[in-house]
């Protein structure tokens, strides 16, 4: 095979791998990140890590079809156990929730010696690899964020470093830029707009559900969330008046 057709998703994550690289993608989606980076010249090696047998199976026969197949490893394995310490530069670890990406990083956490970059696309919980990074010694470098057939995905790189570096001397604290991103947040991108658009209508949702309730408890959460709903409002007039 001399092509492989990949998501701009996918495509944007490899645009974060340097050049030569060494990369590991845990979780790998039928090896196609790890077979455009081969095809594309990006990478140096490729390892794709699968857990379960269908996905492994699915890795084993597209990285068959490669030209640069002895440049490639399909492993099947829990997240980072199928790494040996220092031998990749890169990893890659999309689509998954940011809870499960945050444990997968921790349990592993000593097959990241060596590894100088996490490229990181989380579906969900982008705070709480946010949060890793700065209990682990990880400066977030880069973050980006783009719609694709009507979903938004969050990229976010991380380099050993300064962990605290990136929300210093902001405008907003550092609370609301783990939230929101730090990079993001300058960046002004649509697709933040949208993102809490789409976050201030679940609340909205939340609200109006819990209107209906008589609990006791549902007073305070009511208040909690209108308080959740207001920030929301701000960040949003925010974003649009400093839209670059």
């Amino acid at each position: 095979m001399t092509f492989v057709t990949i998501s701009k998703r996918l495509e944007t994550i490899a645009s974060y791998c340097p050049q030569g690289a060494r990369v590991a993608d845990i979780g790998s989606d039928h090896a196609l990140l790890a077979s455009y980076l081969l095809l594309k010249g990006i990478a140096s090696h490729v390892i794709a890590g699968e857990l379960n047998e269908g996905p492994y199976q699915a890795a084993l026969k597209q990285i068959h079809t490669l030209q640069a197949r002895d440049r490639a490893s399909v492993r099947k394995g829990d997240g980072l156990a199928v790494l040996q310490p220092r031998e990749v530069d890169v990893v890659c670890i999309a689509g998954m929730g940011g809870q499960l990406i945050a444990s997968i990083l921790e349990a592993g956490i000593d097959k990241l010696d060596g590894v100088k970059r996490l490229v990181l696309q989380p579906n969900v919980g982008e705070e709480v690899v946010r949060r890793w990074f700065m209990d682990h010694g990880w400066e977030l470098i880069a973050e980006t964020i783009l719609e694709e057939d009507g979903i938004l995905y969050e990229i976010l790189v991380a380099e050993r470093g300064n962990p605290v570096r990136p929300y210093e001397n902001k405008e907003r604290t550092k609370e609301e830029l783990l939230r929101m991103g730090p990079f993001l947040w300058e960046q002004k991108h649509p697709a933040l707009i949208l993102k809490w658009l789409n976050e201030r209508e679940k609340w909205e949702k939340v609200l109006a559900q819990l209107s209906r309730s008589d609990k006791p408890e549902a007073a305070q959460r009511v208040r909690e969330i209108k308080a959740e709903v207001e920030w929301i409002d701000e960040v949003i007039a925010c974003l649009r008046t400093d839209k670059p």
